[in-house]
């Protein structure tokens, strides 16, 4: 039975995070304290410092050895148990959009706010056992199910960027993929380009670049010197493409079939990569029209010995169709740069010893919209096999983690734990007091930083109100649902079992949520569901707690 007191208890370790997270909100958008520059910093430190070293000091400290079994297999049959349904959802109704809502409902639905949240809420209800359980989640969620969340975000844009740029049945004859070191991500927040190379067996070699245009001074350098394209070892055909500045009046702002920057618009003010924003967080693509005036927009091709340009019937963008007697040329194709003072981008395509090749449009490009015709192309369209695409992805996974300092702090949190608890080795007074300073204050400058963010958003719905209600439904009412039923069929029982529902009732996570803004796929779904989830999770965590306390 719930007691005052034990309402008394909950209400001491919930109300100083609310009350960190209202001073923020209050002091951006009453008081004016700080400026969004001012902000960014202090997001930039919770990210960098606080958040990592809160990490390590709890899993450091608990033991590994003295793991819960039926808690963690209730746990992780909860998440797979999510996937399943929601990749049987995918498959069947490929037209309600597939793998993008199943990253999407599967963030919502089972990766909640266990750190920030979870610890202090789950110890002041249950008790201070419940600490080790969420620190146990908290490393599985680290190590393994946003490792998990990136794959899929990965295979996503590794998957958008062969349809773009090797539509059809082109994309099967790719063996091998290239990236350069400078290359993180596949996200699209910076623009890239591919250069591909096709043998005399039709396999193709593709290499992955960063693009001129994102890098800095890259409009001067091409507005001024040359660039010599490589030598192709079987014909003189070679088509490149240099981005040059808007003030260029010979040249004009194409469509760019080698547009690979097909998310967002990137954070930094001198990259550009192709969607226009409504603001910083909902990221909302403009519509582009398309204008061939110049040419005919079905097929563009040239002499027997050179590439053919088509029109891909799945994503209505010029791109190049091999001939079947096109051996060893090389393509560049690459992401048009941005223009000086509106967005538009410019660049052109030139043949060499050819006429140049200029399509004149300036606008954006939007994403896909589904439809019957578009789902059909995209059933036409092949992939490089798996082996391929696995190694490709899992380097771009690996880059990501290795610059993550999350990935560093859970590793390093584990080995110490281990190492520490099977020899009983202690951590030095000095060092141990250094990471508890800092950890103490990660906790309350988290939600400090969560209640900048919430006063930095033009409103708490952005996804509006009808998707807002369905994350709630799936964040608090199918997430705890779902949990119970992985419970009690790993035989989850009493105390445990409402702490393990409880958990699965905590307010979104906040990694789901910048996976989500910087790959460009509901960025505004999983913001409502970082901010308006921590408003709803009090009456709901409280709620749950009551009428488990009833059963």
């Amino acid at each position: 039975m719930i007691t005052a007191q034990d309402f008394y208890k909950v209400s001491c370790a919930i109300v100083p995070l609310y009350f960190a997270m209202l001073v923020a909100y209050a002091s951006v958008k009453w008081c004016k304290i700080f400026s969004p520059e001012q902000c960014s910093g202090i997001n930039r430190f919770v990210a960098v410092f606080a958040v990592p070293v809160l990490s390590f000091h709890f899993i450091s400290q608990n033991n590994p050895y003295q793991m819960d079994t039926k808690f963690i297999l209730a746990d992780t049959f909860s998440k797979l148990l999510v996937l399943a349904l929601l990749s049987l959802w995918s498959i069947l109704f490929k037209a309600a959009g597939g793998l993008d809502w199943l990253i999407t409902i599967f963030s919502v639905a089972t990766l909640p706010n266990t750190l920030v949240m979870g610890i202090p809420l789950l110890k002041a209800m249950y008790g201070d056992f419940t600490q080790s359980l969420m620190v146990q989640v908290v490393v599985l969620q680290c190590i393994v199910w946003y490792t998990l969340l990136l794959f899929l975000f990965e295979y996503r844009a590794a998957t958008l960027l062969i349809q773009t740029q090797f539509p059809g049945p082109t994309a099967a004859a790719i063996t091998k993929f290239e990236i350069d070191d400078d290359i993180i991500s596949l996200d699209g927040r910076n623009p890239l380009c591919t250069e591909s190379e096709t043998d005399q067996n039709g396999r193709i070699r593709v290499r992955i670049r960063r693009s001129t245009s994102s890098v800095p001074g890259s409009s001067a350098l091409s507005s001024s010197m040359g660039l010599t394209p490589r030598p192709s070892n079987l014909s003189n055909a070679e088509i490149f493409s240099i981005n040059t500045p808007h003030h260029h009046a010979n040249l004009e702002c194409t469509l760019g079939s080698g547009d690979v920057a097909f998310g967002y618009r990137s954070t930094s003010p001198q990259l550009s990569a192709g969607y226009a924003s409504s603001d910083a967080y909902s990221l909302q693509p403009t519509p582009r029209a398309s204008t061939f005036n110049e040419i005919d927009t079905t097929t563009f091709s040239t002499t027997a010995n050179t590439p053919v340009w088509a029109r891909s019937p799945a994503t209505g963008r010029f791109s190049q169709q091999p001939s079947p007697t096109f051996n060893g040329v090389k393509m560049v194709w690459e992401s048009p740069a941005k223009c000086q003072g509106d967005d538009q981008r410019q660049g052109y395509f030139k043949e060499v010893g050819e006429k140049e090749i200029s399509f004149r449009d300036c606008t954006k490009i939007p994403m896909p919209e589904v439809t019957d015709a578009k789902v059909e192309a995209a059933a036409n369209q092949e992939m490089p096999s798996a082996p391929v695409m696995l190694r490709l992805i899992l380097i771009m996974v690996g880059r990501k983690l290795s610059r993550n300092p999350n990935t560093y702090s859970s590793v390093l949190g584990l080995v110490w734990s281990l190492i520490s608890f099977k020899w009983d080795v202690g951590m030095p007074s000095l060092v141990k007091y250094s990471i508890k300073l800092i950890s103490d204050a990660g906790l309350g400058m988290a939600m400090f930083s969560l209640g900048l963010f919430m006063a930095l958003q033009p409103r708490i719905l952005a996804c509006g109100a009808k998707r807002a209600t369905m994350g709630m439904v799936v964040r608090f009412i199918c997430g705890p649902l779902l949990m119970f039923a992985a419970s009690a069929a790993t035989g989850l029982r009493g105390v445990k079992l409402h702490a393990a529902i409880v958990q699965a009732a905590l307010p979104q996570g906040i990694v789901p949520f910048v996976f989500a803004r910087e790959y460009g796929l509901h960025p505004d779904i999983l913001s409502t569901g970082v901010i308006f989830g921590m408003l709803v999770s009090l009456p709901v965590t409280l709620l749950y707690y009551i009428l488990l306390g009833l059963y």
